[in-house]
Protein backbone atom coordinates (compact mmCIF):
# COMPACT_ATOMS: atom_id res chain seq x y z
CA UNK A 1 0.00 0.00 0.00
CA UNK A 2 2.82 2.36 0.89
CA UNK A 3 4.62 1.69 -2.40
CA UNK A 4 1.49 2.47 -4.40
CA UNK A 5 1.03 5.81 -2.64
CA UNK A 6 4.65 6.94 -2.94
CA UNK A 7 4.88 7.39 -6.69
CA UNK A 8 6.83 9.54 -9.06
CA UNK A 9 4.66 12.50 -10.08
CA UNK A 10 3.52 12.44 -13.70
CA UNK A 11 2.80 16.17 -13.70
CA UNK A 12 2.59 19.29 -11.53
CA UNK A 13 0.06 22.13 -11.53
CA UNK A 14 1.12 25.78 -11.42
CA UNK A 15 -1.03 28.33 -9.62
CA UNK A 16 0.59 31.01 -11.79
CA UNK A 17 1.31 34.65 -11.05
CA UNK A 18 -2.09 35.49 -9.61
CA UNK A 19 -5.63 34.15 -9.13
CA UNK A 20 -7.34 36.73 -11.37
CA UNK A 21 -7.96 35.55 -14.96
CA UNK A 22 -8.51 39.13 -16.13
CA UNK A 23 -5.16 40.24 -14.73
CA UNK A 24 -3.37 37.26 -16.29
CA UNK A 25 -4.82 38.05 -19.72
CA UNK A 26 -3.84 41.70 -19.24
CA UNK A 27 -0.25 40.63 -18.43
CA UNK A 28 0.05 38.53 -21.59
CA UNK A 29 1.08 41.40 -23.88
CA UNK A 30 3.57 43.04 -21.44
CA UNK A 31 5.34 39.74 -20.76
CA UNK A 32 5.43 38.87 -24.47
CA UNK A 33 6.99 42.26 -25.25
CA UNK A 34 9.51 42.00 -22.37
CA UNK A 35 10.60 38.52 -23.47
CA UNK A 36 10.94 39.61 -27.11
CA UNK A 37 13.01 42.63 -26.06
CA UNK A 38 15.25 40.47 -23.84
CA UNK A 39 15.84 37.97 -26.66
CA UNK A 40 16.51 40.62 -29.30
CA UNK A 41 18.67 42.75 -26.96
CA UNK A 42 20.91 39.91 -25.81
CA UNK A 43 21.31 38.29 -29.23
CA UNK A 44 22.05 41.71 -30.73
CA UNK A 45 24.92 42.22 -28.23
CA UNK A 46 26.31 38.75 -29.04
CA UNK A 47 26.16 39.30 -32.81
CA UNK A 48 27.55 42.85 -32.56
CA UNK A 49 30.59 41.66 -30.59
CA UNK A 50 31.19 38.82 -33.04
CA UNK A 51 31.06 40.93 -36.22
CA UNK A 52 32.91 44.04 -34.95
CA UNK A 53 36.64 43.31 -34.74
CA UNK A 54 37.13 46.39 -32.50
CA UNK A 55 35.21 44.51 -29.82
CA UNK A 56 37.38 41.39 -30.02
CA UNK A 57 38.89 41.72 -26.56
CA UNK A 58 38.53 39.61 -23.38
CA UNK A 59 36.07 42.04 -21.78
CA UNK A 60 33.67 41.92 -24.72
CA UNK A 61 33.99 38.17 -25.24
CA UNK A 62 32.94 37.76 -21.60
CA UNK A 63 30.11 40.25 -22.17
CA UNK A 64 28.92 38.24 -25.18
CA UNK A 65 28.94 35.13 -23.01
CA UNK A 66 26.88 36.97 -20.36
CA UNK A 67 24.32 38.07 -22.96
CA UNK A 68 24.02 34.53 -24.31
CA UNK A 69 23.48 33.12 -20.80
CA UNK A 70 20.86 35.80 -20.12
CA UNK A 71 19.10 34.85 -23.36
CA UNK A 72 19.08 31.19 -22.27
CA UNK A 73 18.00 32.01 -18.69
CA UNK A 74 14.96 34.06 -19.72
CA UNK A 75 14.01 31.39 -22.28
CA UNK A 76 13.74 28.66 -19.64
CA UNK A 77 10.64 29.99 -17.85
CA UNK A 78 9.22 33.00 -19.72
CA UNK A 79 7.75 31.23 -22.80
CA UNK A 80 5.95 28.73 -20.54
CA UNK A 81 4.78 31.59 -18.28
CA UNK A 82 3.44 33.53 -21.27
CA UNK A 83 1.54 30.53 -22.67
CA UNK A 84 0.12 29.68 -19.23
CA UNK A 85 -1.35 33.18 -18.91
CA UNK A 86 -3.94 32.02 -21.46
CA UNK A 87 -4.70 28.76 -19.67
CA UNK A 88 -6.86 27.98 -16.68
CA UNK A 89 -5.13 24.64 -16.07
CA UNK A 90 -1.40 25.31 -15.94
CA UNK A 91 0.31 21.92 -15.90
CA UNK A 92 3.85 20.74 -16.51
CA UNK A 93 5.11 17.17 -16.83
CA UNK A 94 7.54 15.71 -14.31
CA UNK A 95 10.26 15.66 -16.99
CA UNK A 96 9.49 19.28 -17.90
CA UNK A 97 9.62 20.30 -14.24
CA UNK A 98 13.00 18.63 -13.72
CA UNK A 99 14.25 20.21 -16.95
CA UNK A 100 13.27 23.67 -15.71
CA UNK A 101 15.11 23.09 -12.42
CA UNK A 102 18.25 21.86 -14.19
CA UNK A 103 18.28 24.70 -16.74
CA UNK A 104 17.60 27.47 -14.20
CA UNK A 105 20.43 26.29 -11.93
CA UNK A 106 22.69 25.61 -14.92
CA UNK A 107 22.42 29.11 -16.36
CA UNK A 108 22.14 30.93 -13.02
CA UNK A 109 25.14 29.08 -11.59
CA UNK A 110 27.12 29.76 -14.75
CA UNK A 111 26.23 33.46 -14.63
CA UNK A 112 27.46 33.76 -11.03
CA UNK A 113 30.88 32.42 -12.01
CA UNK A 114 30.94 34.48 -15.21
CA UNK A 115 30.36 37.69 -13.23
CA UNK A 116 33.39 36.78 -11.11
CA UNK A 117 35.56 36.26 -14.20
CA UNK A 118 34.38 39.63 -15.54
CA UNK A 119 35.36 41.24 -12.25
CA UNK A 120 38.82 39.62 -12.50
CA UNK A 121 39.17 40.93 -16.06
CA UNK A 122 38.38 44.46 -14.85
CA UNK A 123 40.80 44.06 -11.94
CA UNK A 124 43.65 43.17 -14.30
CA UNK A 125 42.73 45.93 -16.78
CA UNK A 126 42.53 48.66 -14.12
CA UNK A 127 45.02 47.57 -11.46
CA UNK A 128 47.66 45.96 -13.71
CA UNK A 129 47.17 47.60 -17.12
CA UNK A 130 50.76 47.10 -18.33
CA UNK A 131 50.49 43.34 -17.84
CA UNK A 132 46.95 42.97 -19.17
CA UNK A 133 47.87 41.39 -22.52
CA UNK A 134 50.17 38.82 -20.95
CA UNK A 135 47.79 37.92 -18.10
CA UNK A 136 44.60 37.81 -20.18
CA UNK A 137 46.09 35.76 -22.99
CA UNK A 138 44.10 33.61 -25.42
CA UNK A 139 44.31 30.44 -23.31
CA UNK A 140 43.08 32.16 -20.16
CA UNK A 141 40.22 33.79 -22.08
CA UNK A 142 39.08 30.40 -23.34
CA UNK A 143 39.13 29.02 -19.79
CA UNK A 144 37.19 32.05 -18.56
CA UNK A 145 34.55 31.30 -21.19
CA UNK A 146 34.39 27.56 -20.45
CA UNK A 147 34.63 27.45 -16.63
CA UNK A 148 31.22 29.12 -15.97
CA UNK A 149 29.52 26.50 -18.13
CA UNK A 150 31.33 23.67 -16.35
CA UNK A 151 30.50 25.00 -12.87
CA UNK A 152 26.89 25.65 -13.88
CA UNK A 153 26.54 22.10 -15.23
CA UNK A 154 28.01 20.48 -12.10
CA UNK A 155 25.84 22.66 -9.86
CA UNK A 156 22.65 21.88 -11.81
CA UNK A 157 23.26 18.12 -11.95
CA UNK A 158 24.07 17.95 -8.24
CA UNK A 159 20.80 19.77 -7.45
CA UNK A 160 18.72 17.51 -9.69
CA UNK A 161 20.22 14.27 -8.33
CA UNK A 162 19.20 15.29 -4.81
CA UNK A 163 15.51 15.65 -5.68
CA UNK A 164 15.04 13.30 -8.64
CA UNK A 165 13.78 10.32 -6.61
CA UNK A 166 11.57 12.21 -4.17
CA UNK A 167 8.22 10.45 -3.62
CA UNK A 168 5.01 12.43 -4.21
CA UNK A 169 1.73 11.12 -2.83
CA UNK A 170 -0.42 14.18 -2.20
CA UNK A 171 -1.37 17.45 -3.92
CA UNK A 172 1.00 18.45 -6.70
CA UNK A 173 0.14 22.14 -6.86
CA UNK A 174 3.11 24.55 -7.06
CA UNK A 175 2.31 28.11 -5.96
CA UNK A 176 4.46 29.72 -8.65
CA UNK A 177 4.83 29.95 -12.43
CA UNK A 178 7.85 27.63 -12.73
CA UNK A 179 9.44 24.69 -10.94
CA UNK A 180 11.79 25.70 -8.16
CA UNK A 181 13.46 23.26 -5.80
CA UNK A 182 12.08 24.61 -2.47
CA UNK A 183 8.53 24.56 -3.84
CA UNK A 184 8.83 21.07 -5.31
CA UNK A 185 10.35 19.72 -2.10
CA UNK A 186 7.31 20.93 -0.13
CA UNK A 187 5.19 18.45 -2.12
CA UNK A 188 7.29 15.41 -1.21
CA UNK A 189 5.68 12.93 1.19
CA UNK A 190 8.78 12.47 3.30
CA UNK A 191 10.91 14.47 5.70
CA UNK A 192 13.18 16.68 3.58
CA UNK A 193 14.98 18.61 6.36
CA UNK A 194 18.35 16.94 5.68
CA UNK A 195 17.86 17.32 1.94
CA UNK A 196 17.10 21.03 2.34
CA UNK A 197 20.34 21.51 4.27
CA UNK A 198 22.33 19.80 1.49
CA UNK A 199 20.64 21.79 -1.28
CA UNK A 200 20.98 25.10 0.57
CA UNK A 201 24.63 24.31 1.27
CA UNK A 202 25.24 23.53 -2.41
CA UNK A 203 23.58 26.72 -3.68
CA UNK A 204 24.67 28.83 -0.70
CA UNK A 205 28.36 28.02 -1.02
CA UNK A 206 28.39 28.84 -4.73
CA UNK A 207 26.36 32.06 -4.41
CA UNK A 208 28.11 33.31 -1.25
CA UNK A 209 31.60 32.57 -2.58
CA UNK A 210 30.90 34.37 -5.86
CA UNK A 211 29.29 37.35 -4.11
CA UNK A 212 32.18 37.75 -1.65
CA UNK A 213 34.74 37.54 -4.47
CA UNK A 214 32.80 40.19 -6.38
CA UNK A 215 32.61 42.50 -3.36
CA UNK A 216 36.35 42.15 -2.70
CA UNK A 217 37.25 42.63 -6.37
CA UNK A 218 35.20 45.76 -6.95
CA UNK A 219 36.15 47.27 -3.60
CA UNK A 220 39.82 46.88 -4.50
CA UNK A 221 39.20 48.23 -8.02
CA UNK A 222 37.33 51.30 -6.75
CA UNK A 223 40.07 52.04 -4.22
CA UNK A 224 42.65 51.80 -7.00
CA UNK A 225 40.62 54.07 -9.28
CA UNK A 226 40.67 56.83 -6.64
CA UNK A 227 44.45 57.15 -7.02
CA UNK A 228 44.42 57.36 -10.82
CA UNK A 229 44.26 60.36 -13.14
CA UNK A 230 40.85 61.92 -13.67
CA UNK A 231 40.36 60.80 -17.31
CA UNK A 232 41.49 57.23 -16.76
CA UNK A 233 39.59 56.85 -13.53
CA UNK A 234 36.42 58.25 -15.10
CA UNK A 235 36.36 55.58 -17.83
CA UNK A 236 37.28 52.80 -15.39
CA UNK A 237 34.64 53.94 -12.92
CA UNK A 238 31.99 54.00 -15.66
CA UNK A 239 32.81 50.43 -16.68
CA UNK A 240 32.89 49.17 -13.09
CA UNK A 241 29.61 50.91 -12.29
CA UNK A 242 27.92 48.97 -15.10
CA UNK A 243 29.32 45.70 -13.75
CA UNK A 244 28.28 46.51 -10.17
CA UNK A 245 24.72 47.37 -11.25
CA UNK A 246 24.46 44.02 -13.08
CA UNK A 247 25.79 42.17 -10.02
CA UNK A 248 23.27 43.83 -7.70
CA UNK A 249 20.38 43.19 -10.10
CA UNK A 250 21.31 39.52 -10.36
CA UNK A 251 22.24 38.67 -6.76
CA UNK A 252 19.66 40.88 -5.02
CA UNK A 253 16.54 38.84 -5.89
CA UNK A 254 18.37 35.52 -5.39
CA UNK A 255 19.51 36.49 -1.89
CA UNK A 256 15.97 37.50 -0.90
CA UNK A 257 14.35 34.38 -2.34
CA UNK A 258 16.78 31.75 -1.06
CA UNK A 259 18.39 33.28 2.03
CA UNK A 260 15.68 35.52 3.49
CA UNK A 261 14.16 33.69 6.51
CA UNK A 262 10.58 34.89 5.91
CA UNK A 263 8.91 33.69 2.71
CA UNK A 264 6.14 35.92 1.28
CA UNK A 265 4.57 34.32 -1.79
CA UNK A 266 3.81 37.43 -3.83
CA UNK A 267 7.26 38.90 -3.08
CA UNK A 268 8.95 35.65 -4.14
CA UNK A 269 6.94 35.64 -7.37
CA UNK A 270 7.81 39.27 -8.12
CA UNK A 271 11.53 38.66 -7.50
CA UNK A 272 11.43 35.46 -9.57
CA UNK A 273 9.94 37.44 -12.46
CA UNK A 274 12.56 40.12 -11.91
CA UNK A 275 15.63 37.87 -12.20
CA UNK A 276 14.18 35.59 -14.90
CA UNK A 277 12.63 38.27 -17.14
CA UNK A 278 13.62 41.82 -16.16
CA UNK A 279 17.32 41.32 -15.36
CA UNK A 280 18.13 39.60 -18.70
CA UNK A 281 16.45 42.58 -20.38
CA UNK A 282 18.29 45.23 -18.35
CA UNK A 283 21.78 43.74 -18.71
CA UNK A 284 22.25 44.50 -22.45
CA UNK A 285 20.62 47.92 -21.95
CA UNK A 286 23.03 48.80 -19.12
CA UNK A 287 26.13 47.80 -21.07
CA UNK A 288 24.89 49.43 -24.28
CA UNK A 289 23.95 52.76 -22.72
CA UNK A 290 27.08 53.08 -20.56
CA UNK A 291 29.74 51.71 -22.92
CA UNK A 292 31.24 54.02 -25.56
CA UNK A 293 32.78 51.17 -27.59
CA UNK A 294 29.42 49.40 -27.86
CA UNK A 295 27.67 52.65 -28.82
CA UNK A 296 30.33 53.41 -31.47
CA UNK A 297 29.94 49.88 -32.87
CA UNK A 298 26.17 50.37 -33.12
CA UNK A 299 26.61 53.72 -34.90
CA UNK A 300 29.08 52.17 -37.32
CA UNK A 301 26.70 49.27 -37.98
CA UNK A 302 23.81 51.67 -38.67
CA UNK A 303 25.95 53.88 -40.95
CA UNK A 304 26.93 50.87 -43.10
CA UNK A 305 23.28 50.07 -43.81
Amino acid sequence: MEDSNHTVASEFIFQGLCSSRQLEIFLLLPFSILYLMAVVGNLFVVILIIIDHHLHSPMYFLLANLSFIDFCLCSVTTPKLTIDLLKENKTISFVGCMSQIVCVHFFAGGEMVLLVTMAYDRYVAICRPLHYSSIMDRQKCIWFLVIPWIVGFVHAISQMLLILDLPFCGPRVIDSFFCDIPLVMKLACMNTDTLEILINADSGILATTCFILLLVSYTYILLTVQHRSKDGSSKALSTCTSHIIVVLLFFGPIIFIYLWPVSITWVDKFLAVFYSVITPLLNPAIYTLRNKDIKNAIKKLISHK
